[in-house]
């Protein structure tokens, strides 16, 4: 008894140790570094690693409403073209507005940031961005239409309280598709000012994309032709067009008094929204990651109005702005061309290969043990019991009772295929430097998610002992992907002390994990009504291929390793 409590306290030791021990460490030196012959000699560290299978779900189309962010662009990979297009509603500053008398409209200015850090301000204050969330540089043509659609909140063919769903393929129901003629109303000219003619003239609709902000300076002054023009205000890279002013003074200035600008809905129901349609430059383009509800995208109209009469008959002027916000009803429409097809996967074998791709792609679903106990009379199969068995023992009704192993750490480790990839010509892809691993069964994150750290500064470094980066060769940050570790310690002592269930995992791709915590999971159309997908994976238009289970190199099928300490005999 003395010797078994002896025992205990030194593996009790030894977890505490190894807790500190750092995520991307592998335990193939766990003997040496903490527990040797030297100084314990009645438990052993041991390892082994596990069959599990997986193959690729293909998803139809995605619900893209009320995402948070929104995308805007055009995406080239292994897989082809996606393109995403934007239908938002418009919100006012204000209701039932009282503009003023003759009122002359100076700029009409639509903004939507880059999301963006400061990384250099010089002594002359000018600043250096770094650009987070937009991929490429190309420029692309971008085309603004006034939509005739109107966003609904609820479902109407629903309950009172449902919610209403859109989706990536312009429709609202397998049943209810939306009209690109709908969506393209009256379209919105470019303008730049011209010193010339002192006037605005239309230009192109191409948008440039780079890291470059703006800044805003006073109107020239013949009298200071020596003096710089005094800087007004500077503004983060992003896109920013100057708009033909003639609509926006037929269609809101022109309104004041009505029942269009008297109430959120009224005016909802009157200006319906703008449809953002973008395509490509030069047969190429962009992506961009948009945080479209944010208080500085909008769209701002400068004017000057009459305020008062002087006894010399001159009249005063001021200056005033009326402000539009992008409203929470947004939707994400995604056109898929697609070079490389994305067939369902074998669920009964698994698959030679996982093809993950964001968006309206696909994702992976995991089975650890090879799912249930498929033959409980053969040892030799690596079943969930069989397993189990192998490191608890429980009461005849499965509950707990003791451990036979203590499990330190378990992993689920992907191999990138790279000489796939290779084969598709591909170039220079962009990997995912972040898969997301979860729940398929609930719908949620693993517990282990929960457990790890939250980082919500800088969203590529948060949850990262859970959802290990993507290891690269030489650990360059543009070097070719080798592997991702998800770390599941916490799920698989769940399995085993609290007797939870061996739910099937899902493994997505992901642009930002801390979106997981707070946003449900979304409809799949046509995939039936228990599929659906996470947030952050339709966000994110990158793709990738991992081995899987059948593949034909054995060194890098997947596995779930189990580093684990148990007594000697």
């Amino acid at each position: 008894m003395k010797k078994n409590k002896f025992a205990l306290q030194i593996i009790s030791f030894a977890l505490i140790v190894l807790s500190f021990i750092a995520c991307d460490k592998d335990f193939a030196t766990l003997d040496s570094d903490v527990i040797n012959e030297d100084n314990a000699t009645n438990f052993n560290i041991s390892s082994e690693t596990y069959d599990i299978i997986t193959h690729t779900k293909p998803l139809g189309p995605v619900q893209t409403n009320n995402l948070g962010l929104n995308t805007l662009g055009i995406f080239d990979d292994i897989y082809g073209r996606t393109t995403s297009q934007l239908l938002t509603q418009l919100t006012t500053s204000s209701f039932d507005p009282d503009f003023g008398e003759e009122i002359e409209i100076d700029s009409v200015v639509l903004t939507l940031p880059f999301f963006n850090r400061v990384i250099d301000v010089d002594e002359d204050s000018n600043v250096t961005y770094e650009l987070d969330s937009v991929i490429g540089n190309d420029p692309m043509n971008l085309r603004i239409f006034r939509s005739n659609y109107i966003i609904r909140n609820f479902d109407p063919n629903g309950a009172f309280s449902d919610t209403q769903s859109y989706f990536s393929n312009k429709s609202a129901s397998e049943t209810e598709t939306i009209s690109e003629a709908i969506l393209e109303g009256e379209e919105l000219t470019f303008v730049e000012y011209d010193e010339i003619s002192e006037s605005l003239v239309p230009i192109n609709n191409t948008v440039l994309i780079n890291n470059e902000g703006y800044i805003l300076t006073e109107p020239d002054n013949d009298e200071d032709e020596d003096e710089d023009p005094q800087v007004l205000f500077r503004q983060p890279p992003g896109i920013r067009v100057l708009l033909e002013p003639t609509f926006w003074k037929d269609n809101i200035i022109d309104q004041a008094g009505t029942t269009a600008l008297s109430s959120n809905n009224n005016f909802a129901e009157y200006f319906r929204g703008l449809y953002f349609k973008i395509t490509p430059e030069a047969d190429s383009g962009s992506f961009l990651i948009l945080n479209v509800g944010a208080q500085n995208s909008n769209i701002t109209i400068y004017y000057t109005r009459l305020t008062t009469l002087t006894t010399d008959a001159e009249d005063l002027r001021e200056e005033a702005i009326y402000t539009f916000n992008f409203g929470q009803n947004r939707v994400n429409f995604f056109e898929n061309d697609f070079t490389l097809p994305l067939d369902e996967g074998d669920e009964i074998n698994g698959d030679e290969r996982i093809y993950l791709k964001g968006g309206e792609g696909s994702l992976a679903n995991i089975k650890l043990f090879n799912g249930e106990d498929l033959d409980e009379d053969d040892d030799t199969v690596n079943t969930f019991e069989t397993w189990k068995n192998d490191f608890v023992e429980t009461d005849t009704d499965g509950k707990f009772v003791k451990a036979k192993r203590l499990v330190n750490e378990a992993n689920l480790v992907f191999y990138v295929d790279q000489d796939f990839i290779e084969t598709l010509n591909a170039g220079e892809l962009e990997e995912p430097n972040r898969l997301f691993l979860y729940d398929v069964d609930n719908k949620s994150p693993l517990v282990d998610y929960f457990l790890d750290g939250l980082n919500n500064s800088i969203p590529s470094f948060s949850i990262i002992n859970h959802l290990g980066t993507l290891q690269r060769v030489d650990d360059e940050p543009n070097g070719k992907g080798i592997k991702y570790k998800m770390k599941i310690t916490e799920h698989i002592n769940n399995l085993l002390l609290r007797d939870s269930t061996n739910v099937n995992l899902g493994l997505s791709l992901t642009i930002n994990v801390n979106l997981e915590e707070f946003l449900a999971q979304r409809e799949v159309l046509l995939n039936g009504p228990d599929v659906t997908t996470p947030v952050s994976s339709i966000i994110s238009p990158r793709g990738t291929v991992l081995h899987g289970n059948n593949t034909g190199d054995e060194s890098k099928k997947v596995y779930l390793e189990i580093y684990y300490t148990e007594e000697n005999n």
